[in-house]
C-alpha cells in the first residue's frame, strides 16, 4: 500500500479548540475509496491539530494508515443493514460516545448514519454527515433512507452538484448544507515524486510494451462506471489505426463476477483480448496515472464528486471525462473556456463514439500541447481541490461546532 502523507499544517492552519477534543468518524470499512480516503485525511488532519481522532468501522484493508497517522480503530459493527441489529447498536454506540467523551460525530454512509443519528440523539452529541454519492432512487422507501445523510445537524456536500441534489431531494436541509470539495494531497500526485522504476514496474505489471501508450480507466468495476462504453470506444480506435494503444481497466470488482464475465465476453465479441486489460486494483495511482497517455471519466450516471478526474489532471495525463454529475466542475472545457484553455475534454454519457473521439484527439496531442495542458491542469486542481483546503475547511466546521453556544 503506498503511503499518504499529511494534509500541509500551513494550509490546515492551528485550531486551538479542537485540541483534546475527540471526533468520531462512523463508516462501513476502511477499503478503497473516497470516502474511506477521506476519513484516513481528517483522521490525521484531526491529530495534527492535537485532536483524537477516533474511527468506528468493521476493519478494512486502511486500518493500519488509520492508527500510522495517528488515529486510532474503534471495531464497530458500522456495516450491518440489518434493521435489528442497527437498533441495537444505536444504544451500543451512545455509551461509546459517553465512554470516550465524543465532542463529535462524523458518519460519511446511510446505514452506520441512521444508527449515529439514534445514538447521538439518546447522547445528546453534535451530529455531522458527509453527502459523499449521489444516492439514487425513487421510491419512497429509498428516499427516505437515503435521507439520513440530510438530518444531521451539519451537512457536508462534496460539491455543488451534491448540493444542489440534496436541496432538491431533501429541502428540510437547506440552511445547513456545507459545501467542501474532495481534497487530493498534490505532493503524492506529482510527476516530480514519481520514481520512474514505479510506472516502469506498472506497465511490466499489465503485459504493456515500453512502445505502447496506455488509455487507463481506474474505477471499480460495476456497469455504471463505464468500462463498458471503454471496450466499445477501443473498437472503434482500433479501427482507426490506433494499433499501439492498450486500454487498461484498473478497479476492484468488489465482488461483482458477473459483471467481469459480462465485460470479458464483451471484449472477446470484439476481438479485443490483446488490447483490452483487466488489471485488478490498483495501489499506486500517481504512477498509473503517469503511465497513460490519457485517462477516461467514462460514467454513465452521476457522479457525486469524481476523484480520479482532479489526480489525473495533478499527474498531467490528458483527460476525457463524461459531462454528468459534479464531474465537469473539476474539469475546465469549452463552452466555458475557449479551447486552447481546456485541461481535458467532456462528451456525453454512454457514447462510445464520442469518447473515441475525444480520445484520438488526446492522444493526438504534440509535446509542446501535452505539456502545456498538463501545466493548466495542474494549476487548476492545485488552486481549487487540495488536501490542505479539504481538511481546513473541515476542521473549521468542526471548530465552529464546538464553539457554538450550548
Amino acid at each position: 500500500m503506498m503511503p499518504y502523507g499529511l494534509p500541509d499544517p500551513i494550509e490546515t492552519g492551528h485550531f486551538p479548540a479542537l485540541a483534546g477534543r475527540t471526533v468520531l468518524q462512523i463508516i462501513p470499512r476502511l477499503d478503497a475509496g473516497g470516502a474511506e480516503r477521506t476519513t484516513i485525511d481528517i483522521a490525521a488532519a484531526l491529530h495534527e491539530a492535537g485532536a483524537r481522532a477516533l474511527v468506528a468501522c468493521e476493519g478494512g484493508r486502511l486500518v493500519s494508515e488509520l492508527q500510522a497517522c495517528g488515529g486510532v480503530w474503534i471495531p464497530f459493527p458500522a456495516a450491518t443493514k440489518n434493521p435489528f441489529r442497527m437498533l441495537a447498536n444505536v444504544r451500543r454506540l451512545a455509551r461509546l460516545f459517553l465512554r470516550e467523551r465524543v465532542d463529535i460525530v462524523h458518519a460519511r454512509s446511510r446505514a452506520p448514519a441512521w444508527v449515529a443519528l439514534g445514538a447521538t440523539r439518546l447522547a445528546r452529541t453534535p451530529f455531522i454527515t458527509t453527502y459523499h454519492g449521489a444516492y439514487t432512487g425513487t421510491s419512497r422507501i429509498k428516499i427516505s433512507y437515503n435521507s439520513v445523510m440530510a438530518r444531521a445537524d451539519h451537512v457536508i456536500a462534496n460539491s455543488d452538484f451534491t448540493r444542489r441534489r440534496i436541496g432538491s431531494a431533501h429541502p428540510f436541509a437547506q440552511g445547513r448544507i456545507t459545501v467542501i470539495p474532495r481534497g487530493t494531497d498534490f505532493r503524492l500526485f506529482s510527476p516530480a515524486a514519481v520514481d520512474p522504476a514505479r510506472v516502469r514496474r506498472l506497465r511490466q505489471d499489465w503485459g504493456v510494451e515500453p512502445e505502447q501508450r496506455i488509455v487507463l480507466l481506474a474505477a471499480r468495476l460495476t456497469g455504471w462506471k463505464g468500462q463498458g462504453v471503454l471496450v466499445d470506444a477501443a473498437a472503434l480506435m482500433k479501427q482507426r489505426g490506433f494499433a499501439d494503444v492498450k486500454f487498461v481497466l484498473a478497479g476492484d470488482p468488489q465482488g461483482r463476477t458477473s459483471f467481469v464475465q459480462e465485460l470479458q465476453a464483451r471484449i472477446a465479441k470484439a476481438g479485443l483480448q490483446d488490447t483490452v486489460k483487466l488489471v485488478g486494483h490498483c495501489d499506486d495511482m500517481p504512477a498509473a496515472f503517469l503511465a497513460a497517455s490519457a485517462v477516461a471519466v467514462a460514467s454513465t450516471e452521476p457522479e457525486a464528486f469524481g476523484r480520479s478526474a482532479v489526480e489525473a489532471q495533478a499527474m498531467g495525463a490528458p483527460l476525457v471525462v463524461t459531462d454528468l454529475g459534479a464531474v465537469p466542475e473539476t474539469v475546465l472545457a469549452p463552452p466555458d473556456v475557449e479551447p486552447e484553455d481546456r485541461t481535458g475534454w467532456r462528451i456525453a454519457p454512454d457514447s462510445a463514439q464520442a469518447l473515441a473521439d475525444a480520445l484520438a484527439e488526446a492522444l493526438s496531442l504534440g509535446a509542446t500541447e501535452r505539456d502545456a495542458l498538463a501545466a493548466r491542469a495542474r494549476a487548476h486542481v492545485e488552486q481549487n481541490f487540495s488536501l490542505g483546503q479539504m481538511c481546513r475547511r473541515t476542521l473549521e466546521l468542526y471548530e465552529s461546532v464546538i464553539l457554538a453556544p450550548k
